[in-house]
């Protein structure tokens, strides 16, 4: 009788990332793995361009530290509850200037150094206002700024513990908003909508 060497079979995690990370997407698409959920976004419309650009400039000018932008940044996430590691697409992920975060790094980079990320609600807003915001706080992003359309605020999570932030600062559209150190001033938010 022969032995024959079998290799493991895959659970249903590995499949998950597997098929993820194979993905090809129509151009313009992004595809991301949420907390066990493959997510395809359309391109955005020019209103989301419009949030996005607004909070963009403001932090490239006013910071307190130089401060670079990288406008859908792919990072992978710790694994948490029911999920393979996740795989998220900021709409942008801030880094302070000096440490060269983006320089040479891979497609799907690891978030430590990471200072910031923003979130422009679109398609699917709970997805931005719950799942990732889950998923940034277990990777211990200290700042989650998320600009949410429907609601007509912005919202800045900080003191991330665990699968949450302890931390929340909201702000109508129309009224500025506190951003702390590194950022150090505060966001204008008039012309957001």
């Amino acid at each position: 009788m022969t032995a024959m060497a079998h290799a493991p079979m895959p659970t249903d995690e590995e499949t998950l990332l597997d098929y993820f990370l194979a993905l090809d997407t129509p151009t313009g698409f992004r595809a991301e793995l949420i907390e066990g959920e493959i997510v395809v976004t359309p391109p955005t419309d020019g209103t989301h361009e419009h949030c996005f650009s607004g909070v963009v400039s403001q932090i490239m000018r006013k910071s307190a530290v130089d401060m670079d932008v990288s406008g859908y940044k792919g990072l992978t996430m710790p694994r948490g509850g029911r999920c393979p590691k996740n795989h998220v697409i900021p709409d942008a992920t801030v880094a302070p200037r000096e440490i060269r975060l983006f320089r040479g790094a891979d497609p799907w980079m690891p978030s430590d150094g990471v200072a910031m990320v923003v979130e422009v609600t679109s398609s699917n807003p709970e997805r931005d206002r719950v799942a990732k915001r889950h998923c940034y706080a277990r990777a211990g992003i200290p700042l989650y700024l998320l600009v949410d359309r429907g609601k007509s605020t912005l919202t800045l999570f900080s003191e991330p513990s665990g699968d949450d932030y302890e931390g929340h600062n909201t702000a109508p559209i129309g009224k500025s908003l506190p951003l702390p150190d590194p950022f150090s001033f505060d966001l204008e938010t008039i012309d957001l909508l």
